[in-house]
């Protein structure tokens, strides 16, 4: 169970913070909520506390696991499917598992592979869809602000 103040993650929208815990009745039926609020874009999400575990909710990572995702950043392009449909499917599925060392490699990969040959519109939206994921967990594990943040990513990418 987390408390109003933790910081955690909701696989697929990022990282925030616990503002609250609500019973909301939605289609006729009361369940307790977590009010969390996003860093970036502003944005509040509710989710159910008893779906929790399935859902894959889990706390940050803390500062010190942060110098391992940009190590992975700094990394070299791993081997991926040369079919689009593939290749989307696959980082869709480390995107979807909420860990941040997967979606950093999903980050690297789509942002080398971006400057060898422009990526397609659904991949481009797939970068940009996990950069912010990406951004918001090290925002919130951090002191660093959302751009300085983003500079970072581009700057450990960009070392290859």
């Amino acid at each position: 169970m987390f408390n109003i103040g933790d910081k955690i993650v909701y696989p697929m929208h990022g990282a925030g913070i616990i503002e609250g815990i609500e019973e909301k009745e939605i289609l006729g039926e009361k369940r307790k909520y977590y009010i969390m609020k996003m860093p970036i874009g502003d944005m509040s999400v509710m989710i159910p506390v008893d779906s929790v575990d399935e859902i894959g909710v889990r706390e940050i990572i803390s500062n010190e696991e942060i110098s391992k995702v940009i190590n992975i950043l700094k990394g070299e392009m791993t081997h991926m499917p040369q079919n689009w449909n593939r290749r989307y499917r696959a980082n869709m599925e480390k995107i979807k598992s909420g860990d941040i060392f997967e979606i950093a490699v999903v980050v690297r990969n789509l942002m080398l592979r971006d400057a060898e040959k422009s990526l397609s519109t659904g991949e481009r939206k797939m970068l940009n869809s996990a950069k912010q994921i990406l951004i918001s967990e090290i925002v919130l594990s951090t002191e660093y602000t959302q751009e300085e943040t983003e500079k970072l990513i581009d700057e450990a990418v960009n070392c290859v």
